[in-house]
């Protein structure tokens, strides 16, 4: 499995909320912060992940505080830390009111503005992850990502929402699932092409010939216990390079990412299955339960039976 795959699965994305909107004359609205919202949407989810997809029509969209972004049919916009933003039909209409609260999901439509032929249609959703203990391809993300002009299946999106919505037919709520979270990498792999030369951050390193072997490495063997050698001997790079390159794009050295992922996994272990905690330190490359719950309360502040408890919980 290539490294943000594998990402994916074990921060535990997630894009089960989503919902229609239809906008006609002058309209201007706020949402909160994403993770105000959250106990409504997805309870579950540590962190929310907010976008809109704007399928008909024009409209402008911005964070509180920073100037408008037009959108035009088939753009994307994406809010990766849940921030509080504005959307509206021009770039200085005032906001007249805030969504509070979450509209149902589908196939709720929420109807903006003072009525008559729609001036623009976009789909609002939230994908759901884990942010702790460790989630690096948050902390490589903006607070906005506008991307033009996506693929098809952006817009296909809509109308299998209509489609699925209107027809009922069972797993819709499935199949509409895995396309919030299809078109998110769609995005992302976007994002990561058009990265500027000399960008930092996780998916700079994973476009990167060097750091990309290593974390290919440790995501595909985990549990392996890695040196700083044997990774630069498996990227074809000296010792030295190795640590300079990962450290200028992920921010850290191999071995820390290496012992935080572990930790990640080991969150995911926790969270969704039954194992004993010995077999999960072990799992992850641990030679003892001790030793592994040492690391994991030093980085979540909870044991791991502690932090088993808390998510179930929810």
């Amino acid at each position: 499995m290539d490294p943000l795959s594998d990402l994916l699965r074990v921060v535990r994305l997630d894009g089960a909320f989503f919902y229609a909107v239809e906008a006609a004359g002058p309209w201007c609205v706020e949402s909160p912060p994403a993770q105000k919202l959250k106990p409504r949407i997805l309870p579950r989810a540590e962190h929310l992940i907010s976008y809109h997809i704007l399928t008909q029509g024009r409209c402008y969209a911005r964070l509180l505080g920073q100037g408008p972004l037009e959108l035009l049919a088939g753009d994307a916009i994406v809010f990766p830390h849940g921030d509080a933003n504005v959307m509206s039909s021009g770039p200085d209409l005032r906001v007249t009111g805030m969504l509070t609260s979450s509209p149902e999901r589908y196939p709720e439509t929420v109807v903006l503005g003072e009525g008559g032929q729609p001036s623009a249609s976009f789909v609002c959703g939230f994908l759901g992850c884990d942010r702790r203990p460790f989630n690096p391809l948050l902390a490589s993300l903006p607070r906005l990502l506008h991307m033009r002009g996506m693929s098809s299946a952006w817009l296909d999106f809509s109308r299998r929402l209509t489609e699925e919505s209107r027809l009922g037919r069972p797993g819709a709520d499935g199949v509409l699932t895995r396309l919030a979270e299809l078109m998110f990498i769609d995005l992302l792999r976007r994002y990561m092409a058009e990265l500027p030369a000399g960008q930092a951050g996780w998916l700079a390193g994973l476009r990167d010939e060097v750091v990309g072997r290593v974390l290919a490495e440790i995501h595909a063997q985990p549990s392996h216990p890695w040196t700083l050698e044997e990774l630069a001997r498996q990227a074809n790079s000296s010792r030295t390079n190795v640590a300079k390159r990962f450290n200028e794009l992920v921010g850290q050295p191999p071995m820390q990412y290496l012992s935080q992922w572990r930790l990640q996994i080991a969150a995911n272990l926790l969270s969704e299955s039954g194992a004993k905690i010995a077999a999960i330190a072990r799992e992850v490359g641990y030679d003892s339960e001790a030793a592994f719950s040492r690391a994991f309360k030093k980085v979540t502040g909870r044991a791991p039976g502690a932090w088993r408890e808390d998510r179930r919980r929810f």
